[in-house]
């Protein structure tokens, strides 16, 4: 490495330092559940980022992994495949740093996260959902950039022991609570970053933590919820996840069942359900993946319920509900897309005044 780009790569992980340090970290909120006053749910807020979404962490340390590694300088064109909310978050660290940023996403991404990579000056190629690794690799060799592969790296570039990760951060936040150890945290996969970070620091950690159990959420589509049963690599699915952000249609390398405890399939109404749950009755608007994990959570709590356990839970509130206005929050999209949300919707409504889960 010349002392040019030496200095310029000095200066970029810098960058990227100073604006972790600056960045304040994302709330816990807590969620009362008059039914249930024995058991506390909590919502790790991590739309609250800059750039409005969990992966706004795995940017952040795909990009140090990246300059660490030699991978980029300054003249690199930053290539990712991404259903939206990496590329977001990319296209935000790339222009720190002065990067072209080249966002490979599906046809299906809702158009205001598309409208959010341009804000951050990032350009965006539209492919069919199967299509976006083979085309990102193929775009970063074109243009001799550096494919940030989220899919591969997302695992190792985070670093799971702690450094103020999502798990070390759930758990400092948690001490002053009722009970400060959760019985479970709830995630969905996309990557499987996410949950490999979760599920290793719960073992890792040697701060009263033993007992907790990470819980994986799985939409329809996906097969992250069929390889946890049957370890086989090579599952493929013809169709991808409908509930963005989550849910792959094949086993991403990142995604590590052995430090997951339990999995959930989610329906797709379901997920929606619970989104539209959540601002109607609670106040917060989220996105659908952060529905997918609610519904696991209530599922969760009615079996700690039934067998008349008290404790804990922590789920993630992935991203906020305003990139998803024209789809998830549109009664004739949901309409459209076939979506029947009435009687899950009446299934949450019920858990929640009553404590009764009816499925």
């Amino acid at each position: 490495m010349s002392k040019q780009n030496k200095a310029w790569t000095q200066q970029a992980i810098q960058k990227v330092r100073a604006e972790q340090n600056r960045s304040a970290d994302t709330h816990l909120i807590k969620l009362d559940l008059p039914a249930c006053p024995e058991i506390d749910l909590y919502l790790k807020d991590e739309s609250t980022h800059p750039t409005g979404s969990l992966k706004h962490r795995l940017a952040r340390s795909l990009f140090l992994y990246g300059l660490c590694n030699g991978w980029i300088n300054q003249d690199t064109t930053i290539v990712e495949s991404s259903s939206g909310s990496t590329a977001i978050s990319e296209a935000y660290f790339a222009r720190l740093l002065g990067l072209p940023f080249v966002a490979v996403v599906p046809k299906s991404t809702s158009r205001e996260k598309l409208e959010k990579i341009e804000q951050y000056g990032g350009r965006c190629m539209l492919v069919d959902g199967q299509d976006i690794y083979s085309a990102a690799i193929t775009l970063a060799k074109e243009t001799n950039g550096h494919y940030m592969d989220q899919f591969t790296y997302a695992e190792r570039a985070t670093d799971w022991r702690g450094n103020n990760n999502i798990a070390e951060s759930i758990f400092r936040q948690m001490e002053m609570e009722r009970f400060p150890t959760p019985e479970w945290i709830i995630t969905g996969a996309g990557t499987g970053g996410t949950s490999a970070t979760l599920g290793r620091y719960i073992r890792y950690s040697q701060q009263g933590n033993q007992h907790t159990k990470l819980c994986v959420v799985d939409p329809e589509n996906s097969v992250f919820f069929d390889h946890f049963q049957d370890k086989n690599p090579n599952l493929v699915s013809t169709k991808s996840s409908n509930i963005e952000g989550i849910g792959r249609p094949r086993v991403e390398p990142s995604f590590i069942p052995e430090v997951v405890d339990h999995m959930i399939r989610i329906p797709d109404s379901a997920s929606i359900a619970a989104t539209h749950f959540l601002k109607d009755v609670i106040g917060l608007n989220c996105g659908p993946s952060t529905g997918t994990n609610l519904w696991g959570a209530f599922q969760l709590i009615a079996q700690m319920r039934a067998e008349q356990k008290s404790g804990s839970l922590v789920m993630i509130l992935c991203d906020s509900g305003e990139r998803y206005g024209n789809t998830y929050y549109n009664p004739s999209w949901v309409a459209e897309n076939g979506y029947q949300l009435d009687n899950y919707m009446h299934t949450l409504n019920e858990f929640y005044t009553t404590g009764l889960w009816s499925v």
